[in-house]
C-alpha cells in the first residue's frame, strides 16, 4: 500500500514538473499567431456550449421580417460589428485575423452563423465570449436590438435587397 501511494505521489509530481518545464521553457506560445493548444478547441467549444445551455433553444419574440432585419443591419453598422466581422460581399477585415481565436466573418461570403439557432447568437451578442475579442452588448443594446442583430445574422444568406444595401455601406454617424 505504501509503495502504491509513493508511486502515485511520484507520478503526480513528475506530471506537474513536466508541465511546469513545458510552460516555462517556451513550450506554449501565448502569441495570437500561434496555433491552438492540445484540446483547446474541444474544451472551449464544450465550455461555450455549456454556458449557452438552454438559451440556444430560445426563440425570438420578433419576426424575421424586413423591418426587423433592416433594424438589425443598422444596429450591426452603428456598433462597429463590421470592424471585426466584415461587410456583406467583402473579404474579412484584416483585423479579424489578428485576434485569437479569429473573429468569424458573419456575412456572406463568410459562413457566418446562419446554421446556428437564433437563441445561440442572441446569447453570444448579449453576453460576449470570455478570452476572445467578443464583447457583451447587454446594457449597451436593448434586448429587442440584440434579437434584431441575431435575426439578421441567422438570415444573412437570404437577406432582402434593402437590407443588403445597408450592409454594403460604410457606417454613417
Amino acid at each position: 500500500m505504501i509503495k502504491f501511494l509513493l508511486g502515485l505521489v511520484v507520478g503526480i509530481g513528475l506530471l506537474l514538473l513536466t508541465g511546469y518545464l513545458f510552460v516555462n521553457r517556451g513550450g506554449i506560445s501565448m502569441a495570437t499567431k500561434g496555433g491552438p493548444l492540445p484540446m483547446e478547441r474541444s474544451i472551449a467549444h464544450q465550455v461555450l456550449a455549456a454556458s449557452i445551455g438552454q438559451s440556444s433553444g430560445d426563440q425570438s419574440p420578433l419576426p424575421a421580417d424586413e423591418a426587423n432585419l433592416l433594424a438589425g443591419a443598422h444596429v450591426y453598422q452603428q456598433n462597429d460589428c463590421t470592424m471585426c466581422h466584415g461587410r456583406l460581399d467583402q473579404p474579412a477585415p484584416e483585423v479579424a485575423k489578428r485576434f485569437y481565436p479569429h473573429a468569424p466573418q458573419l456575412l456572406p461570403p463568410g459562413e457566418g452563423v446562419t446554421d446556428d439557432p437564433v437563441g445561440t447568437t442572441h446569447w453570444v451578442v448579449k453576453n460576449g465570449i470570455r478570452f476572445s475579442a467578443m464583447p457583451a452588448f447587454e446594457g449597451k443594446l436593448t434586448d429587442a436590438e440584440i434579437w434584431q442583430v441575431s435575426l439578421l445574422l441567422r438570415n444573412a444568406d437570404k437577406l432582402p435587397p434593402p437590407v443588403q444595401e445597408v450592409l454594403r455601406q460604410a457606417r454613417s454617424d
